[in-house]
Parts: structure tokens; C-alpha cells; sequence
């Protein structure tokens, strides 16, 4: 499922590269791509890596890139989607909507959690195995406080941030987001005040809202439906399948559907929930099993068993026989071929 997902360049990319003193030319030389995807519309997740990877090694410091970036956008240039945002109600509503129309644009995907003090949100990617550059990583969370400060109009502060990768120059970062930063963390995390979450926005625009939200929840439809909801179902799934069984509430939520309309869409694509369910665990316990490095109880725990017993049933109704055994049985196959 890696590379056929088509990501749309967002528009004013090549613009704002250009705008930094980087010539468009040599970001696609070094991502080592045909000079013509300067003019592609969509490109492949490799694709759309690839860019941000060269983008990052042409600049000196991640940090300043991040920065940069982040500050030299015009909102003029906006594309429509993150002009919604930008025109939302009060900084709730942007980042709301913000994590909704990511889903038009992946590879990226918004976690957004609020609990006492802290409004939390998680950076992951969409049907893909692979990891972001640590400058989109950067840019993603950067852009969500720029979001927040240009449509206050007020110079709010991040309260926490987490990424798992080196971003550079660390000093200037906590200078921008106004906060302690932590790096080697197991996510990509910016943890914001949950009070600021209220705050109004100078910039809404009740009559643009009306305008593009129709639009776009159209667009977000027609995404959705391009992918199929059983693919889409299956890679939530596996995501949070480590240490608990993900039910039908999460992985709806997660799509931004009801449990009903979620259940409707897999049995018109002749499935179940259930039946995925079963399916991702089975081939996840093959393609660990298959790993000598865990052993069964790790296996069991990380597709979503809590107890050994429950799997090794499930594992007999699999494939005829104990992990243990078919373990054995498949090693000592691939070191005789």
C-alpha cells in the first residue's frame, strides 16, 4: 500500500522554496526526480518524501528550514483547505478542521487529545509504513501554533514538544515555539494550553466557512471513497493493535465517520470489522513469529492479546497447530532454501 497513495503538492510549495533562495531545480535534482514534477499536481508518497528530504539537506540547519518555512507563507497563498482553518471560529475549530482536511492531503494524519491543562496532538502518517523527513515532521507542528498565533493575533506559546528525530539548531525551535523541547521521544508531539484552544479568532469568516466547507467536505468524501475503507480500516488497525484490541469507536473516529456509516461502507465492500480484525492479527502473528528476535508472549501482547492462552486458541484455529511449532516448522524451511 507504500507508494500508489497520490499526494497533492500543496499549492505554493515551490513558491515559498523559491522564496528562501532555493531554486526549485536543484530540490528535484537532489531528491534525484525528473525536473518536470516542478509542474506535477500529485506525486507518490516517495515522491513527496523524497522532496522534503532534498529540500532539508539543501538548507544548513533544520531548525531555520522549519522556521522559515513555517513564517514565510503567505496566508493570501493558502490552498483552500488550510484557508478554512484559518477563518474558523476560535483556534478549537481550526484545529479541528485542520485535522479533518489533513486527511484530504496525506501523508500526514493529526491526532488531536484534550485532557485537563493540555490539548495534545500526535503526528502520524497515512498509509504508510515509512517515517517523514524530520523537516515536515518540524514544519507539520510548527505550521499548528503559526496557525493558532496568525489567527488570534497573539503571540501564543507551545507548552511541550516532542520529536522523535535531531531537528538541528534545538535553541532556535524553543525560541519559536516558546517551550522546552525534547528530542528522541517515541512520537512527534505538540502539546499545547488547552485554554488557548478558546480563544477567538480575529480572522472568522462565517461567509468564506459557508462557501468552502461543502466544497470540501465533497473532496474529503471522494478522497475517502478513492481509497478503499477496507485498506484504510486495516492499516488503523495494525497501528493500534500493540497492547489492546482497537474497536469500532476508535477506528471510525479515526475516519471521521459514525460507527453505523463506518459498518455500512465495510459491508458494502463485503467485509466486517470483526472479520479485519481477525485477518490483521493473523498476519501480523505470522510476520512476527517469523522474527526470532520476539518471543511468543511478545507476539501475543503486540497484536492485541493480553493473555498467551487467548492467542494460542486463536493461532490453533489459524493455522492448525501451536505458534511454537509452525514457528519451528517455518524457520528451519527458510534455512534450508
Amino acid at each position: 500500500m507504500k507508494s500508489h497513495t497520490r499526494i497533492k503538492i500543496p499549492a505554493g510549495f515551490w513558491a515559498g522554496i523559491h522564496q528562501l533562495g532555493i531554486a526549485p531545480h536543484d530540490v528535484a535534482r537532489k531528491a534525484q526526480l525528473p525536473l518536470t514534477i516542478i509542474n506535477e499536481p500529485v506525486v507518490t508518497t516517495d515522491q513527496y518524501f523524497a522532496i522534503w528530504q532534498a529540500y532539508s539537506d539543501l538548507i544548513d540547519d533544520t531548525a531555520e528550514g522549519i522556521i522559515k518555512l513555517t513564517t514565510v507563507f503567505e496566508t493570501a497563498h493558502y490552498p483552500p483547505a488550510v484557508l478554512a482553518t484559518y477563518h474558523a471560529r476560535n483556534y478549537r475549530d481550526a484545529l479541528k478542521r485542520m485535522a479533518r482536511y489533513k486527511r484530504m492531503c496525506p501523508p500526514e494524519s493529526l491526532r488531536i487529545t484534550e485532557e485537563g491543562e493540555n490539548c495534545t496532538i500526535e503526528l502520524d502518517w497515512l498509509y504508510t509504513e515509512q517515517p517523514g523527513p524530520p523537516l515536515l515532521v518540524g514544519i507539520t507542528l510548527a505550521f499548528l501554533l503559526e496557525l493558532g498565533r496568525r489567527g488570534t493575533g497573539q503571540p501564543l506559546m507551545a507548552r511541550f514538544v516532542e520529536f522523535t528525530h535531531s531537528m538541528g539548531d534545538i535553541q532556535a525551535l524553543e525560541a519559536y515555539f516558546g517551550c522546552h523541547i525534547r528530542i528522541g521521544a517515541d512520537c512527534n508531539r505538540l502539546t499545547l494550553h488547552r485554554g488557548d484552544l478558546d480563544l477567538p479568532f480575529v480572522s472568522y469568516n462565517e461567509e468564506l466557512l459557508e462557501i468552502l466547507t461543502p466544497v470540501l467536505d465533497k473532496s474529503l468524501g471522494e478522497q475517502q471513497h478513492s481509497h478503499s475503507i477496507t485498506e484504510m480500516v486495516k492499516w488503523i488497525m495494525k497501528r493500534n493493535l500493540a497492547g489492546g484490541r482497537p474497536d469500532i469507536q476508535t477506528v471510525a473516529s479515526e475516519l471521521g465517520m459514525s460507527n453505523r456509516t463506518l459498518q455500512r461502507r465495510l459491508t458494502d465492500e463485503g467485509t466486517s470489522f470483526k472479520h479485519l480484525l481477525t485477518q490483521v492479527r493473523h498476519n501480523l502473528a505470522r510476520e512476527y513469529l517469523a522474527d526470532p528476535t520476539f518471543d511468543i508472549k511478545e507476539v501475543a501482547f503486540m497484536i492485541g492479546y493480553e493473555d498467551q492462552n487467548s492467542f494460542y486458541r486463536a493461532f490453533r484455529i489459524w493455522e492448525g497447530d501451536t505458534p511454537a511449532n509452525w514457528r519451528t516448522e517455518h524457520l528451519g524451511a527458510d534455512s534450508i532454501h
